[in-house]
């Protein structure tokens, strides 16, 4: 009678072996490969969105025959001061400056008390119209601000608000995305929070001031940097509404330089530069909240 023998177990296994350190080494390049070319296409696209901010900020420091002569250098061949300097005597800049601070501030402030308020009531109370209101706030996105601009330029004059700073203001201090972002976030709260509250006596004021703005910090944040910057740069509504260079923000003082001065880089890329730099100060400060609030809003 004939007998089989079989392969002994611990000879297949160095082979079993071998092959998965292969397999794992093969997983292990792939990925370094995948990896290296996130890491390359990133950098790409770094690159060119900020080498127009890099040559911005090097021919504000350049003379005009520089910028002439070489218009493609990133290096200044001679660092000046003179474009700056230029810019903040041939327009009233400082002045410009703190409208801007003022419209852009004010703007926001009262925006993100009423966009809060409004999305607060849309996303915790019950009421008739709840959600036909809600509706017709999210239809206001679809039209484009252009539109409104001359039957609201004609309300202020009828009321004399041209180049003042309430005309400014009171036009945009409602904003239909902030209400639906907030009322997002609210939706996402637990109810909880508030029927706790109200046992302990809470009325609806205390509840929202004390305990749901806290916790909508981080969605205030991010709508109000929104808001800010939106209204820091804008650009139509102040120059249609402002004529006198007192009451102008900067994006409208630096449009009518650009006319005058349409050919002299060095200062328009100076005052935009000036311009610019106070965003980016308040985005350092609050980008971890701001980030926050845009991962939170909408989680349950």
């Amino acid at each position: 009678m004939a007998t089989t023998v079989s392969p002994h177990p611990n000879r297949s296994r160095p082979r079993a072996l071998a092959t998965t350190s292969v397999s794992h080494r093969r997983s292990k390049a792939r990925e370094r490969l995948s990896t290296a070319l996130v890491v390359a296409l990133l950098m790409a696209v770094s690159a060119f969105v900020l080498l127009p901010v890099v040559w911005m900020i090097s021919a504000s420091f350049r003379t005009q025959g520089d910028l002439v002569g070489n218009p493609g250098s990133l290096l200044p061949q001679v660092f000046t001061l003179e474009n700056y300097a230029n810019v903040w005597q041939r327009i009233p800049f400082g002045r410009q400056l703190l409208n801007t601070v003022a419209f852009a501030s004010s703007v926001t402030a009262i925006s993100l008390l009423i966009d809060a308020m409004a999305a607060y009531a849309l996303a915790r109370f019950n009421f008739p119209g709840r959600e036909v209101a809600f509706i017709l706030i999210i239809v206001t996105l679809m039209i484009p601000v252009q539109v409104t601009f001359i039957p609201l330029y004609q309300l202020l004059a009828q009321l004399g608000w041209i180049n003042t700073f309430h005309g400014l203001v009171v036009p945009r201090i409602a904003d239909a995305f902030g209400i639906f972002f907030l009322r997002q976030f609210f939706l996402a709260l637990p109810k909880d929070l508030e029927d706790a509250a109200r046992v302990d006596g809470a009325g609806e004021v205390t509840i929202f001031a004390r305990i749901m703005l806290p916790l909508a910090t981080p969605a205030l944040l991010t709508v109000g940097m929104f808001t800010l910057l939106a209204n820091w740069n804008d650009l139509l509504w102040p120059l249609l509404v402002t004529t006198d260079a007192q009451m102008q923000t900067l994006p409208a003082g630096l449009a009518l330089f650009k006319g005058q001065h349409s050919s002299d880089y060095g200062m328009l890329m100076a005052g935009s530069l000036l311009a610019l730099l106070p965003m980016i100060v308040a985005f350092f400060f609050v980008q971890r909240r701001f980030i926050e609030g845009i991962a939170t809003t909408g989680m349950k």
